[in-house]
């Protein structure tokens, strides 16, 4: 058993330093956005965590209330890839939501990969934008 925690102490070690060096950006447009970190693993910034906790008070104290959470990528990779790569965006935003006490017949998941950029443009700061979770009510 002590082998076991000790090998996922360093595998979390392993996936946090992985994680501090991939910083995705938020963007705020008429929907709430949330940014993302990617590593192994999809993870909600602890930033942005303060808005997705206002969305699950929300939603826990409004039980006919409904969510669509959009999952969207940058332009690179291969559509299938930022398809899959979306849908796992939102998954997380899900995921924390579903812990949070939403129920899950409140939320659903849509992946928009690359087909709806929040901008134009092929540099950093455009594919920042671009990647991100909407919430649609």
């Amino acid at each position: 058993m002590a082998a076991v925690w000790g090998l996922a102490r360093l595998v979390l070690a392993l996936v946090v330093s992985m994680a501090q060096r991939q910083v995705l950006a938020l963007l705020v447009s008429r929907r709430i956005l949330v940014f993302l970190k990617y590593a192994l693993f999809t993870s909600i910034t602890s930033e942005y965590e303060s808005v997705v906790m206002a969305h699950a008070r929300y939603l826990r104290a409004n039980p006919n209330a409904r969510v669509v959470l959009h999952g969207h990528t940058d332009e690179r990779g291969t559509r299938e890839y930022n398809m899959a790569l979306g849908e796992r965006r939102a998954g997380a935003v899900q995921r924390f939501l579903n812990i949070q006490g939403v129920s899950p017949s409140q939320m659903s998941v849509v992946s928009y990969g690359e087909e709806r950029p929040a901008v134009s443009g092929q540099n950093e700061s455009a594919y920042s934008q671009n990647r991100r979770v909407v919430f649609n009510y």
